[in-house]
């Protein structure tokens, strides 16, 4: 039994208290306001807010002038910002069918390429009625692969967006799908909640890399995953998943460490996953844990049962 490790960099995407509708997919309510001004490098630009369960999860900071609208920095929902180098050009002034854009920019400390084409002018019918719109293409190729379709109407903005995120095999990792419901209108800022201080590293266990984690396997699975992601972590930082048995009867002594396993992460949002392989006997059945340390301070524990 060895605990293997597969780390990468990425983003992790939730919604809080999210359900599964009928159809199979996560529907939640997104509100997009301007609210104010924030200064980035001495100038004034807008913040582009999206509220989404009475929590900002995202703020664009930008300008909207005769070039068009341009992003220059993002806030997190935890009121970081990073600022964007070369700054997003989101919608060109002078969209027309058949322009094109590259986009080699620094964010944080990976670098992302981007192409977008205005691939014509389309009809969409949507829950806020029927518009004629551009229909802006991009991709996105580093650091992960990403297809952006943005559907913008002269005065009243994007009406649709849809964003999807692919593994390095080209399987579909998440779709996030966002469809105008109202038109634009002056109305007050919805209450907003406190948000608490975001953890440096979260972790769960799970009979797959990916997916709904657990806390009950039997004796014969033939692997635990121990996945965690990183949040705003330093440079270089040191992930350590140490694999110990509680109580598994008279086949080793309580809390015995069975196998430990480091390794590096490569940017701030960072995520991995250490893999469990079971031996050759099968896993004796009992109580166990694994402990995530962060630059050797243990941050996390996630506790699990095999069963027989």
């Amino acid at each position: 039994m060895a605990l293997r490790d597969d780390a990468r960099d990425g983003d992790e995407f939730t919604i809080s208290d999210a359900k599964v509708g009928p159809d199979g997919k996560v529907h939640a309510l997104a509100t997009y306001r301007i609210t104010g001004t924030q200064a980035v490098e001495g100038k004034n630009l807008l913040k582009f807010e999206m509220h989404r369960d009475g929590v900002i999860t995202n703020t664009d900071v930008m300008t909207v002038d005769e070039h068009g609208i341009v992003c220059a920095a993002r806030v997190d929902q935890y009121g970081e910002l990073t600022k964007l180098d070369p700054a997003l050009t989101m919608i060109a002034a002078a969209a027309q069918s058949r322009s094109e854009l590259g986009i080699q920019r620094q964010a944080r400390d990976s670098i992302e390429h981007q192409h977008y084409d205005v691939v014509g002018e389309e009809d969409v019918d949507l829950p806020a009625g029927k518009f004629h719109a551009f229909h802006i293409h991009g991709e996105q190729t580093a650091p992960v692969r990403m297809t952006i379709d943005r559907w913008f109407v002269n005065d009243v903005g994007i009406v649709k967006d849809v964003t999807e995120t692919r593994m390095p095999d080209g399987d579909l990792l998440r779709r996030i799908s966002l469809e105008l419901k109202e038109k634009p209108k002056i109305a007050p800022r919805p209450e907003v909640k406190s948000v608490q201080p975001q953890k440096k590293l979260s972790a769960t266990v799970g009979k797959a890399p990916m997916g709904e984690g657990s806390d009950k396997f039997e004796a014969d699975a033939p692997k635990i995953y121990a996945r965690w992601q990183g949040h705003n972590l330093r440079d270089k930082a040191k992930i350590r998943a140490v694999w110990i048995a509680e109580n598994i009867g008279d086949v080793a002594p309580p809390n015995y460490t069975i196998d430990e396993a480091d390794t590096t992460a490569n940017g701030r949002e960072s995520h991995g996953t250490f893999t469990l392989s079971k031996p050759e006997e099968g896993w004796a059945p009992g109580n166990y844990r694994v402990e995530f340390y962060l630059d050797d301070e243990l941050v996390e524990t996630v506790k699990l049962k095999i069963t027989k």
